[in-house]
């Protein structure tokens, strides 16, 4: 599989509704339908606290991941809003997005921001 056919969300829109029926629901349907082989949703600042404050939310975190769906959260917004021990154990891989973030963007691999 190569990076082409691995989607990345950016997903920093801290709204509920906009998490439910875009974010995860595209996530869970570019699987299911095989639109994109991987995805991976990348939690970054306010939706880092919505997710560990969240109860609705985390029941879908965790089907999307038992879906097959891939979270990851930035550690540096996790750690200065105090919720990265929350995320992990839900979990959701916590690790630096900056540097992997520029990677992506340099190797113009799918990313679609919210």
């Amino acid at each position: 599989m190569s990076e082409e056919d691995h989607l990345y969300i950016l997903w920093t829109n801290a709204d509920p509704v906009t998490a439910e029926q875009m974010v995860f629901m595209y996530a869970v349907n570019a699987l299911r339908f095989a639109w994109w082989q991987r995805v991976t949703i990348i939690i970054w600042g306010a939706t880092a606290k919505l997710t560990a404050e969240d109860a609705a939310l985390q029941s879908q975190v965790s089907e999307l991941l038992a879906g097959g769906v891939e979270f990851s959260a930035c550690k540096a917004c996790a750690d200065e809003l105090g919720v990265t021990e929350r995320l992990e154990a839900l979990g959701i891989e916590v690790i630096y997005w900056g540097e992997p973030l520029t990677r992506v963007l340099r190797e113009k691999s799918p990313l679609l921001t919210v």
